[in-house]
Parts: structure tokens; C-alpha cells; sequence
């Protein structure tokens, strides 16, 4: 835990030295994960552009639907390819970037591990299809599958991943097991009892043997719909073992060092929540979790009037009270010394200095919320290294959106904090 971490104090948590991260040769795999919403995208994508402009090769795998790390990078559309970020590598790295399409990563494992006429029968499979569209965990188990192979050609000294936006941040994490639970479960020898007695001696033994599963099953799924599957299980049988293998080692390659975990989350009580159960799930799995990127936080930089002070103000304005402070004396307006319309001028002005003032004890008050929701999170993970980043007036769009992002990962606190 020591590599990547600044230690600051008893009282604060250590701080996230993202730059060290990223300047770590041995560090070889990045994964960002968390809760839905929270900016996992955004960092992905900013840390892929930090780390090439610090010399790395790196690439970017996002799984997110949207489309706005294509844009922000200046790429007409992201998909199953990396692409080059042509101006991302200024300081002589190289940036890459894709987006996961589930279904060609699918049938790119199908083509790889059967034979041709083989591959073609399972891609025309109806229940193929299906399963390899939006059977659940298919995502995430691809996900994987994409992380191993990217990892397996050598051609990036970085990987950064960011994982489905899913329900459950762990579902990522989950995915191979559930594979292997589906590919070992009663459904699936059921499915393959035909295959490998043969042919119609197979059929036979199904119907006799197992009459009252198939007939269940025919009138739940369809007698169509059962042959499908039927064929798609005989055709797939010589590849399950291969799926379980390479989830595996994935799952083992997660756990090595070179790999290094970022959970993400914003300062809300719901996503610190999951980023609490993330970071228990990661140490019991023995993965190693480099820190907390905690990200839209708000920061001041006039944190020394309080919000009670400023409502205080804000209250005396409205009511036209105390205003002017002359030698070390608060005193009300002298109204027959002001010229002619010079009160309803002020009067303009005391709105708006008030408005203001409510508006800043709003932000201070956020501010106090948030600070509390980070405590709660660190005094039950004193040890996790944590990067704030401040809240951004509006959306990144652009290549020098994430450069900033990336700066202020870097700096690892709020603006004006």
C-alpha cells in the first residue's frame, strides 16, 4: 500500500499520489470501479491522458454505453478496436482508446477456438444470438475476456479499464464465477446429455431418461427455443472448458502486482457506501486496491465565513438592519443624507448582496455534508489512500476537460480546499 500513497497526518486520510501511480512501470493494469454515475469514464479516460502525457503507451478500455469519451478525445466513434488519440501524447506516450462491443468480443473468442464450420453454427444459433446480445453478466464476463487479451498481445505498457456501469459495482469481479456456475450447472448437463451420447441414440436417451425435465423445460422455453439451446450446447461443448480457463487467469491476473485498483465513487452516502463494499470485497479477494479517487467535490475559497455567519448577513440585508460598520460601530443608514434614488440602488444591492451570501452558506453547507459523508467512509478505511477532484462547472467534452481532470487527480484535493 505503500507505492502510489502520501501520508499526511493522523487526522486526514493518506493521500493518492495518482502521478506515481501512473509513472510506476511496474504497474501494468489500472481498474476503475464503483458505483453507476459516480465519473468512472471520466477518470478512466483522464488517466489515460495524464499517463501518456507522462510517457507511458497506454489504452483505455471503457464498457460504457455512452459515447462521450469519443467525443472528448476528438474520435469519431470508439468500438472494439483501440484507436489512437492523435494529440494525447505530447509528452512521448501514446494514447488508445475502445469501447467494448460484447457481442463481437463473443464471436471473436468463437472464431479463435472452433474450427470453421463449427464457428459458423454457433453464430447462426438463435440462442447464441441471444446470449451473446444480453444474457446478464455477459458484459462483465466480456469485459474480462477483453482485459486478457489486450494484456496478452503486449502492445500498451498500461491498461486502463472502466468497468460496466451495473448495477452492483461488484458484478464485475463476480462475472467469471458465474460462468462457471452456469457452464457447471444441472441446466447445462442436462442440455448436454444428447451431445455427448450422439446423435439420435442421444435424443433417445434424453426423451426416456429425463422426459420430465425436457417436457418442463419445452413448455417454459419452447419447443423451438429447447432446440436451439440443444444445438447451441453440442456446438459449444469443446469451447467451456476454454471460457473457464481464460476466466481464471484473468481473475488470477487481476490479483498479481502490476495491477492496481481505483474505486470511484462521488461524495454521496449511497456511493461511498458501495465504495466501502468494494474495498472489503477487493481485500478479501487479495486484489490490490491503490486508493479512493473521490470525485465532484465542492471546495470554497472563502471557507472562513461560515454558513451561519453568511445567513446572519444575508437576514440583516433583507431587513434592512445593520449594513455599515463605522469606527468598530454597527449602525443603520443615515437615508436623509443619501441622494435622490439612492435607496432603491441599495436596496438593488442589498438583494443581491444577499442572494450571495445565501448562496454561499447553500455551498458551505454542502460542503460540511460532504465532509461528514467522507469521514464516516475513512474512519471505517483509515487506510485507504484517497484523491479528491473537484466539482466541474459543466461536462468534459474535450481533450483539455480531461487534461484537468487529470491535473487535479494529481493534486489530490478540491479547488480552494
Amino acid at each position: 500500500m505503500s507505492e502510489g500513497v502520501d501520508t499526511v497526518g493522523l487526522d486526514t486520510p493518506p493521500r493518492l499520489a495518482v502521478d506515481r501511480l501512473l509513472d510506476d512501470r511496474e504497474t501494468r493494469i489500472i481498474v476503475c470501479c464503483g458505483a453507476g454515475g459516480v465519473g468512472k469514464t471520466t477518470t478512466a479516460a483522464a488517466l489515460g491522458v495524464r499517463a501518456a502525457a507522462r510517457g507511458r503507451k497506454a489504452v483505455v478500455l471503457t464498457i460504457d454505453p455512452a459515447r462521450r469519451l469519443a467525443q472528448s478525445m476528438g474520435i469519431d466513434s470508439l468500438d472494439n478496436t483501440p484507436r489512437k488519440v492523435a494529440t494525447a501524447g505530447e509528452g512521448g506516450g501514446e494514447l488508445h482508446a475502445m469501447m467494448l462491443d460484447m457481442k463481437r468480443t463473443f464471436d471473436e473468442i468463437v472464431e479463435a477456438h472452433a474450427d470453421g464450420e463449427r464457428a459458423r453454427a454457433i453464430l447462426a444459433n438463435p440462442f447464441y444470438q441471444s446470449l451473446s446480445a444480453g444474457f446478464a453478466g455477459t458484459q462483465e464476463y466480456m469485459a474480462m475476456e477483453k482485459l486478457g487479451q489486450l494484456r496478452a498481445r503486449d502492445d500498451w505498457d498500461l491498461i486502463i479499464v472502466d468497468t460496466p456501469p451495473s448495477r452492483s459495482a461488484l458484478d464485475f469481479l463476480d462475472a467469471p464465477k458465474r460462468l462457471g456456475s452456469f457452464l457447471d450447472g444441472k441446466f447445462i448437463r442436462v442440455l448436454m446429455a444428447p451431445a455427448k451420447v450422439g446423435g439420435r441414440a442421444g435424443m433417445k436417451f434424453l426423451n426416456v431418461g429425463m422426459s420430465m425435465m425436457t417436457g418442463t423445460l419445452s413448455k417454459l422455453m419452447g419447443a423451438s427455443l429447447l432446440k436451439d439451446v440443444q444445438t447451441f450446447v453440442a456446438a459449444m461443448d469443446t469451447m467451456f472448458g476454454g471460457f473457464r480457463t481464460r476466466a481464471d487467469a484473468t481473475f488470477r491476473l487481476l490479483q498479481a502486482p502490476g495491477t492496481a485498483f481505483l474505486v470511484v465513487a462521488a461524495p454521496e452516502p449511497d456511493a461511498l457506501r458501495e465504495a466501502a463494499y468494494f474495498v472489503e470485497r477487493l481485500a478479501a479477494e487479495r486484489m490490490p486496491l491503490a486508493g479512493l479517487v473521490l470525485n465532484r467535490v465542492h471546495g470554497s475559497g472563502a471557507d472562513q465565513l461560515s454558513a451561519e455567519r453568511a445567513l446572519a448577513a444575508a437576514e440583516n440585508l433583507e431587513e434592512g438592519g445593520i449594513v455599515d460598520q463605522e469606527s468598530g460601530k454597527a449602525g443603520l443608514r443615515d437615508t436623509a443624507a443619501e441622494p435622490p434614488g439612492a435607496d432603491d440602488d441599495t436596496t438593488a444591492v442589498d438583494r443581491i448582496t444577499a442572494g450571495l451570501l445565501r448562496l454561499h452558506a447553500e455551498r458551505m453547507q454542502v460542503i460540511a455534508r460532504e465532509q461528514r459523508t467522507r469521514d464516516r467512509f475513512t474512519s471505517l478505511h483509515p487506510e485507504v489512500a484517497v484523491a479528491e477532484v473537484a466539482a466541474l462547472p459543466g461536462d468534459v467534452h474535450d481533450l483539455a476537460g480531461l487534461r484537468a481532470i487529470g491535473e487535479r487527480l494529481a493534486a489530490g484535493v478540491p479547488a480552494g480546499a
